[in-house]
């Protein structure tokens, strides 16, 4: 009888990217790429006309690694603190802080080395960047615990999603801005909502282990709704955004092809129905945000961002 060889373990560098899933950098990324982007091409002239404003390589690639870090301390943090109550959930029992793959210790050093990875990006970019960079953080803390204490930690993690378009603009200006902001909330409310469609499948688990969720709180349906709401209003802002950065016909299409994904994205979950719920969380918003830093990008090239 041949006895199959057993499959070896990850290293620690590897099971740890394994434990803060780097490939869903995805879902944030674009969007900070959108505001970055949008940022140089409006500081050229100050108005966003053809030929304002040119690709500034390093401040792109320390939004990147900014992202990267704190986006990766996050989820440290989140899998650290959360810990007990995955290893209470079937769905997260695996996770590899509760399977033992990765120590605590491990965890902690990732997470340390990937805040310092954050901070020091911040520093370079500009002042203000680094003086607001502890405000950044605190969500990214605060989350975990907020299925603790609220029925609504979708919206602290919505809260945490949304400085990344905002870090962006900072990073390229040094200075403050409301388009920025329209661009932040939107990215809140479409992550915000987004959760509340995927914590529809902890519902039962939330509920015997008293984590707090709204789909825990006011059921699936309820859950489902306020993500239809919030994605309705992300629309809202992301047409606000166009308007105030002067967008161009890409950019508009781009939109359209949004709006389009959010409705097949609500069209494949049902209270009554959640077996495609992964391909609503995964696949449709892993496309909006690339499909949409597309079109952004193509527009911002075809009216005059030079690189």
């Amino acid at each position: 009888m041949t006895v199959a060889a057993a499959e070896p373990s990850p290293g620690p560098v590897k099971a740890f990217l394994r434990l803060v899933m780097i490939e869903h950098s995805v879902f944030a990324l674009p969007f900070a790429y959108i505001a970055t982007l949008t940022a140089m091409f409006l500081d050229g002239d100050g108005e966003g006309e053809a030929g304002g404003g040119v690709v500034d390589w390093w401040t792109l690639l320390l939004v990147t690694l900014a992202m990267v870090g704190l986006r990766t301390f996050a989820m440290a943090a989140n899998r650290i603190i959360d810990r007990e109550i995955d290893a209470r959930n079937p769905r997260t029992a695996q996770r590899e802080l509760v399977t033992g793959a990765v120590s605590v210790r491990t965890a902690w050093t990732g997470a340390l080395v990937a805040l310092a990875v954050f901070l020091g990006c911040a520093a370079l970019l500009n002042p203000l960047c680094l003086a607001l960079a502890p405000v950044a953080v605190v969500p990214m803390v605060v989350y975990p615990y907020g299925k603790r204490f609220t029925d609504f930690p979708h919206a602290i993690l919505g809260l945490a999603q949304a400085m990344g378009p905002v870090g962006g603009w900072l990073a390229v200006t040094g200075e403050w801005s409301w388009d920025a902001v329209l661009l932040g909330l939107a990215v809140g409310l479409w992550i915000g909502g987004f959760d509340l469609i995927y914590a529809c499948q902890d519902v039962e688990s939330d509920r015997r282990n008293g984590v707090r969720s709204v789909p825990a709180r006011f059921g699936v349906a309820g859950a489902l709704y306020g993500a239809r709401a919030c994605h309705a209003v992300t629309m809202g802002l992301f047409v606000w955004f166009a308007v105030a950065t002067g967008g161009g016909v890409l950019l508009w299409l781009g939109l359209a092809v949004v709006a389009g994904a959010f409705v097949y994205e609500h069209s494949l979950v049902r209270p009554t129905d959640l077996s495609r719920l992964n391909r609503a969380f995964f696949t449709v918003n892993g496309f909006v945000g690339i499909s949409l830093f597309v079109f952004a990008l193509a527009d911002l090239a075809v009216r005059g961002l030079g690189v």
